[in-house]
Protein backbone atom coordinates (compact mmCIF):
# COMPACT_ATOMS: atom_id res chain seq x y z
CA UNK A 1 0.00 0.00 0.00
CA UNK A 2 1.49 3.63 -1.15
CA UNK A 3 2.33 5.14 2.07
CA UNK A 4 -0.19 8.31 2.39
CA UNK A 5 2.17 10.83 2.50
CA UNK A 6 2.57 14.75 1.07
CA UNK A 7 6.30 15.65 1.08
CA UNK A 8 7.73 19.05 0.88
CA UNK A 9 11.58 18.66 0.18
CA UNK A 10 14.09 21.07 0.90
CA UNK A 11 17.21 20.94 -0.76
CA UNK A 12 19.80 22.96 -2.63
CA UNK A 13 23.11 21.57 -3.86
CA UNK A 14 24.08 17.69 -6.13
CA UNK A 15 24.32 16.24 -2.73
CA UNK A 16 20.64 16.62 -1.96
CA UNK A 17 18.79 15.64 -5.91
CA UNK A 18 19.59 12.15 -5.34
CA UNK A 19 17.74 11.36 -2.37
CA UNK A 20 14.91 13.29 -4.50
CA UNK A 21 14.72 11.64 -7.04
CA UNK A 22 14.68 8.54 -4.63
CA UNK A 23 12.20 9.36 -2.88
CA UNK A 24 9.90 9.94 -6.44
CA UNK A 25 11.18 6.74 -8.29
CA UNK A 26 9.88 4.96 -4.99
CA UNK A 27 6.21 6.31 -5.52
CA UNK A 28 6.08 8.77 -2.53
CA UNK A 29 3.91 12.06 -3.37
CA UNK A 30 6.31 14.98 -3.49
CA UNK A 31 4.30 17.80 -3.28
CA UNK A 32 6.65 20.97 -3.66
CA UNK A 33 10.30 21.53 -3.61
CA UNK A 34 12.03 24.43 -1.95
CA UNK A 35 15.68 25.62 -2.95
CA UNK A 36 17.98 28.38 -2.82
CA UNK A 37 17.24 31.45 -5.06
CA UNK A 38 19.32 31.78 -8.01
CA UNK A 39 22.95 32.94 -7.74
CA UNK A 40 25.39 34.89 -10.33
CA UNK A 41 27.98 32.29 -11.28
CA UNK A 42 30.65 32.21 -13.79
CA UNK A 43 32.71 34.98 -15.43
CA UNK A 44 29.43 36.60 -16.86
CA UNK A 45 28.10 36.30 -13.47
CA UNK A 46 24.60 35.01 -14.99
CA UNK A 47 21.79 34.07 -12.41
CA UNK A 48 22.16 30.08 -12.53
CA UNK A 49 19.92 27.78 -10.33
CA UNK A 50 20.75 25.53 -7.97
CA UNK A 51 20.83 21.91 -8.57
CA UNK A 52 17.11 20.71 -6.67
CA UNK A 53 15.80 23.54 -8.49
CA UNK A 54 16.98 22.41 -11.82
CA UNK A 55 15.56 18.94 -11.21
CA UNK A 56 12.03 20.18 -10.18
CA UNK A 57 11.55 22.26 -12.95
CA UNK A 58 13.11 19.00 -15.65
CA UNK A 59 10.16 16.89 -13.37
CA UNK A 60 7.34 19.57 -13.74
CA UNK A 61 7.78 19.78 -9.94
CA UNK A 62 6.27 22.84 -7.68
CA UNK A 63 9.19 24.83 -6.67
CA UNK A 64 9.72 27.86 -4.45
CA UNK A 65 12.53 29.95 -3.98
CA UNK A 66 11.94 32.26 -1.36
CA UNK A 67 14.81 34.54 0.07
CA UNK A 68 12.98 34.89 3.49
CA UNK A 69 11.99 31.55 5.13
CA UNK A 70 10.28 33.98 7.85
CA UNK A 71 7.66 35.59 5.37
CA UNK A 72 4.06 35.80 5.82
CA UNK A 73 3.75 35.08 2.25
CA UNK A 74 6.05 32.03 2.11
CA UNK A 75 4.43 30.64 5.06
CA UNK A 76 1.35 30.94 3.42
CA UNK A 77 2.33 29.06 0.25
CA UNK A 78 4.05 26.12 2.29
CA UNK A 79 0.70 25.95 4.28
CA UNK A 80 -1.86 25.39 1.12
CA UNK A 81 0.27 22.09 -0.28
CA UNK A 82 -1.10 20.92 3.06
CA UNK A 83 2.29 18.69 3.31
CA UNK A 84 2.14 16.08 6.54
CA UNK A 85 6.03 15.39 6.07
CA UNK A 86 9.00 17.70 5.48
CA UNK A 87 12.50 16.34 3.89
CA UNK A 88 15.54 18.16 4.25
CA UNK A 89 18.93 17.87 2.53
CA UNK A 90 22.09 20.14 2.55
CA UNK A 91 19.52 23.76 2.64
CA UNK A 92 19.75 26.34 5.10
CA UNK A 93 18.32 26.73 8.94
CA UNK A 94 14.77 26.42 9.05
CA UNK A 95 13.11 29.06 11.51
CA UNK A 96 10.93 26.71 14.00
CA UNK A 97 7.59 27.82 12.64
CA UNK A 98 8.39 25.93 9.31
CA UNK A 99 9.66 22.85 11.09
CA UNK A 100 6.99 22.20 13.42
CA UNK A 101 4.36 22.65 10.26
CA UNK A 102 3.72 19.18 9.20
CA UNK A 103 2.09 16.46 11.19
CA UNK A 104 4.61 14.45 11.07
CA UNK A 105 7.16 16.52 11.56
CA UNK A 106 10.47 17.57 9.52
CA UNK A 107 13.54 15.09 9.23
CA UNK A 108 17.34 16.01 8.01
CA UNK A 109 19.45 13.85 6.20
CA UNK A 110 23.66 14.43 7.54
CA UNK A 111 26.50 13.60 6.32
CA UNK A 112 28.09 11.83 8.97
CA UNK A 113 27.26 9.77 11.91
CA UNK A 114 25.76 12.09 14.39
CA UNK A 115 26.53 13.43 17.00
CA UNK A 116 30.20 13.15 15.66
CA UNK A 117 31.18 15.92 12.81
CA UNK A 118 27.82 18.46 13.24
CA UNK A 119 28.20 21.63 11.44
CA UNK A 120 28.49 22.67 7.24
CA UNK A 121 31.42 20.19 6.00
CA UNK A 122 31.16 16.93 7.81
CA UNK A 123 32.31 15.29 4.45
CA UNK A 124 35.62 17.61 4.17
CA UNK A 125 36.46 17.66 7.94
CA UNK A 126 36.27 13.71 8.59
CA UNK A 127 38.67 13.64 5.95
CA UNK A 128 41.11 15.95 7.02
CA UNK A 129 40.81 14.73 10.67
CA UNK A 130 42.50 10.84 9.16
CA UNK A 131 39.17 9.02 9.94
CA UNK A 132 38.88 6.24 8.60
CA UNK A 133 34.86 5.52 9.17
CA UNK A 134 31.85 7.76 8.82
CA UNK A 135 28.69 7.41 7.17
CA UNK A 136 24.74 9.30 7.05
CA UNK A 137 22.16 10.08 9.31
CA UNK A 138 18.42 10.53 9.51
CA UNK A 139 17.34 12.91 12.10
CA UNK A 140 13.92 15.21 13.35
CA UNK A 141 14.57 18.90 13.08
CA UNK A 142 14.84 21.10 16.35
CA UNK A 143 15.77 24.50 17.05
CA UNK A 144 19.93 23.36 17.46
CA UNK A 145 21.32 22.47 14.20
CA UNK A 146 22.26 19.10 13.83
CA UNK A 147 21.12 17.71 17.51
CA UNK A 148 17.54 16.42 17.00
CA UNK A 149 16.38 12.43 17.77
CA UNK A 150 18.04 10.14 15.53
CA UNK A 151 15.70 7.79 13.20
CA UNK A 152 18.23 6.17 11.58
CA UNK A 153 22.16 6.04 10.67
CA UNK A 154 24.43 3.84 8.36
CA UNK A 155 28.11 3.83 8.39
CA UNK A 156 30.57 3.92 5.47
CA UNK A 157 34.16 3.25 5.41
CA UNK A 158 36.92 6.28 4.45
CA UNK A 159 39.18 4.59 1.81
CA UNK A 160 42.51 6.13 2.35
CA UNK A 161 42.52 7.13 -0.76
CA UNK A 162 39.61 9.05 -0.80
CA UNK A 163 39.12 12.15 -1.25
CA UNK A 164 35.77 14.53 -0.50
CA UNK A 165 34.60 14.12 -4.17
CA UNK A 166 34.75 10.29 -4.11
CA UNK A 167 33.41 10.34 -0.44
CA UNK A 168 30.88 13.08 -1.51
CA UNK A 169 29.40 10.65 -4.38
CA UNK A 170 29.38 7.31 -2.34
CA UNK A 171 27.63 9.33 0.97
CA UNK A 172 25.43 10.75 -1.28
CA UNK A 173 24.01 7.44 -2.60
CA UNK A 174 23.81 5.71 0.32
CA UNK A 175 21.98 9.05 2.17
CA UNK A 176 19.53 8.63 -0.75
CA UNK A 177 18.48 5.17 0.20
CA UNK A 178 18.38 6.06 4.00
CA UNK A 179 16.02 8.74 3.22
CA UNK A 180 13.72 6.91 1.23
CA UNK A 181 13.71 4.36 4.12
CA UNK A 182 12.93 7.07 6.94
CA UNK A 183 10.37 8.11 4.77
CA UNK A 184 8.49 4.31 4.79
CA UNK A 185 9.35 3.84 8.71
CA UNK A 186 7.65 7.09 9.41
CA UNK A 187 4.62 6.21 7.15
CA UNK A 188 4.44 3.00 8.88
CA UNK A 189 5.19 4.17 12.42
CA UNK A 190 7.96 1.79 12.52
CA UNK A 191 10.61 3.08 13.64
CA UNK A 192 12.50 4.18 17.58
CA UNK A 193 14.19 7.46 17.82
CA UNK A 194 17.25 7.86 19.77
CA UNK A 195 18.42 10.91 21.59
CA UNK A 196 21.90 12.09 20.59
CA UNK A 197 22.53 11.99 24.49
CA UNK A 198 22.53 9.24 25.10
CA UNK A 199 25.36 8.32 22.21
CA UNK A 200 27.62 10.74 24.12
CA UNK A 201 30.92 8.59 25.14
CA UNK A 202 32.69 10.48 27.25
CA UNK A 203 35.89 8.26 26.31
CA UNK A 204 35.53 10.24 22.86
CA UNK A 205 36.16 12.97 21.46
CA UNK A 206 33.03 15.40 20.00
CA UNK A 207 34.11 16.57 16.40
CA UNK A 208 32.44 19.45 15.02
CA UNK A 209 32.27 19.83 11.21
CA UNK A 210 32.60 23.92 10.94
CA UNK A 211 32.09 26.08 7.72
CA UNK A 212 35.51 25.59 5.45
CA UNK A 213 37.84 29.17 5.49
CA UNK A 214 40.59 30.15 3.03
CA UNK A 215 42.66 29.67 6.59
CA UNK A 216 41.45 25.65 6.59
CA UNK A 217 43.33 25.63 3.38
CA UNK A 218 46.28 26.45 3.38
CA UNK A 219 48.81 23.86 3.68
CA UNK A 220 51.58 24.32 6.44
CA UNK A 221 54.25 22.46 5.82
CA UNK A 222 55.39 21.56 9.17
CA UNK A 223 52.66 19.69 9.78
CA UNK A 224 53.53 16.42 8.74
CA UNK A 225 53.35 14.66 5.71
CA UNK A 226 50.28 12.59 6.50
CA UNK A 227 48.32 15.02 7.68
CA UNK A 228 49.32 17.38 4.19
CA UNK A 229 47.87 14.39 2.43
CA UNK A 230 44.76 14.51 4.66
CA UNK A 231 44.28 17.84 4.15
CA UNK A 232 44.59 17.80 0.52
CA UNK A 233 42.04 15.15 -0.04
CA UNK A 234 39.90 16.45 2.34
CA UNK A 235 39.96 19.40 -0.07
CA UNK A 236 39.83 18.12 -3.23
CA UNK A 237 38.46 18.86 -5.45
CA UNK A 238 36.76 21.91 -3.98
CA UNK A 239 37.48 24.08 -2.13
CA UNK A 240 41.18 22.84 -2.80
CA UNK A 241 44.35 23.12 -0.76
CA UNK A 242 46.67 25.57 -1.94
CA UNK A 243 50.15 26.80 -1.16
CA UNK A 244 52.67 29.71 -2.51
CA UNK A 245 55.59 29.05 -4.95
CA UNK A 246 58.39 31.38 -5.64
CA UNK A 247 60.67 31.75 -8.47
CA UNK A 248 64.09 32.50 -7.81
CA UNK A 249 63.25 36.13 -9.46
CA UNK A 250 61.28 36.90 -6.72
CA UNK A 251 57.81 36.21 -8.87
CA UNK A 252 55.13 34.51 -6.14
CA UNK A 253 51.81 32.37 -7.33
CA UNK A 254 49.34 30.36 -5.53
CA UNK A 255 49.13 26.85 -6.65
CA UNK A 256 45.85 24.51 -5.77
CA UNK A 257 47.00 20.81 -4.89
CA UNK A 258 44.18 18.14 -5.93
CA UNK A 259 46.27 15.03 -5.53
CA UNK A 260 49.13 13.90 -3.31
CA UNK A 261 51.14 10.36 -2.10
CA UNK A 262 53.54 10.90 0.81
CA UNK A 263 57.21 9.61 1.39
CA UNK A 264 59.20 8.47 4.31
CA UNK A 265 62.52 10.30 5.11
CA UNK A 266 64.26 12.30 7.65
CA UNK A 267 63.63 16.49 6.99
CA UNK A 268 65.08 19.66 8.72
CA UNK A 269 63.87 21.78 6.01
CA UNK A 270 59.77 21.67 6.04
CA UNK A 271 58.48 23.61 2.46
CA UNK A 272 61.73 23.02 1.12
CA UNK A 273 61.10 21.56 -2.60
CA UNK A 274 62.81 19.24 -4.54
CA UNK A 275 62.25 18.18 -8.18
CA UNK A 276 63.97 16.16 -11.20
CA UNK A 277 62.76 18.97 -13.59
CA UNK A 278 60.78 16.13 -15.46
CA UNK A 279 58.76 13.86 -13.70
CA UNK A 280 58.59 14.30 -9.86
CA UNK A 281 58.48 17.42 -7.31
CA UNK A 282 57.86 16.81 -3.82
CA UNK A 283 58.00 19.04 -1.08
CA UNK A 284 59.39 18.45 2.52
CA UNK A 285 56.92 18.34 5.93
CA UNK A 286 57.31 18.65 9.27
CA UNK A 287 58.33 14.64 8.42
CA UNK A 288 58.87 12.95 5.35
CA UNK A 289 58.10 14.24 2.12
CA UNK A 290 54.34 15.05 0.06
CA UNK A 291 54.83 14.63 -3.36
CA UNK A 292 52.63 16.28 -5.90
CA UNK A 293 50.74 14.31 -8.29
CA UNK A 294 48.46 16.95 -9.43
CA UNK A 295 47.96 20.69 -9.05
CA UNK A 296 46.96 23.96 -10.44
CA UNK A 297 48.72 26.79 -10.52
CA UNK A 298 47.09 30.70 -11.07
CA UNK A 299 45.70 31.41 -14.40
CA UNK A 300 46.25 27.18 -15.53
CA UNK A 301 44.26 24.46 -15.78
CA UNK A 302 44.62 21.66 -13.83
CA UNK A 303 47.38 19.46 -14.38
CA UNK A 304 49.70 16.24 -13.88
CA UNK A 305 52.50 17.62 -12.10
CA UNK A 306 55.04 16.41 -14.73
CA UNK A 307 52.99 18.65 -17.29
CA UNK A 308 53.53 21.79 -15.04
CA UNK A 309 57.15 20.89 -14.51
CA UNK A 310 57.50 20.38 -18.72
CA UNK A 311 55.64 24.19 -18.70
CA UNK A 312 57.55 26.41 -16.23
CA UNK A 313 60.70 24.43 -16.18
CA UNK A 314 61.08 24.55 -12.14
CA UNK A 315 64.29 23.70 -10.25
CA UNK A 316 65.57 23.19 -6.77
CA UNK A 317 65.93 27.31 -6.60
CA UNK A 318 62.84 27.52 -6.28
CA UNK A 319 60.67 27.91 -2.70
CA UNK A 320 57.50 27.80 -0.92
CA UNK A 321 55.95 30.42 0.96
CA UNK A 322 53.18 31.14 3.73
CA UNK A 323 51.20 34.63 3.28
CA UNK A 324 52.81 35.57 6.37
CA UNK A 325 55.88 35.80 4.59
CA UNK A 326 54.32 37.03 1.17
CA UNK A 327 52.78 40.13 3.04
CA UNK A 328 55.94 40.53 5.08
CA UNK A 329 58.06 41.55 2.13
CA UNK A 330 55.30 42.97 0.88
CA UNK A 331 55.40 40.50 -2.73
CA UNK A 332 52.00 41.54 -4.44
CA UNK A 333 50.35 37.88 -5.30
CA UNK A 334 49.40 39.20 -8.92
CA UNK A 335 52.99 40.24 -10.10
Amino acid sequence: MMPDLRIIYMGTPEFAVAPLHELRRHGFNVVAVISAPDKPAGRGMKLRKAAVARYALDNNLPLLQPPNLKSGDFIGQLQSFQANLQVVVAFRKLPSIVWQMPEYGTFNLHASLLPQYRGAAPINRAIMNGETETGVTTFFLTDTIDTGKIIFSETAPIHFEDNAGQLHDRLMHIGASLVVKTAQAIADSSFVLTAQESIDNESTELKTAPKLFKSDCQIDWKRNSLEVYNQVRGLSPFPGAFTYFKKPDGHVFQVKVFATHVEDGDTTQPGKLFTDGKTYLKIAAGNGFVHIDEMQAEGKKRMQVSEFIRGTHINSMWQTCSMIEILGTKTAISD
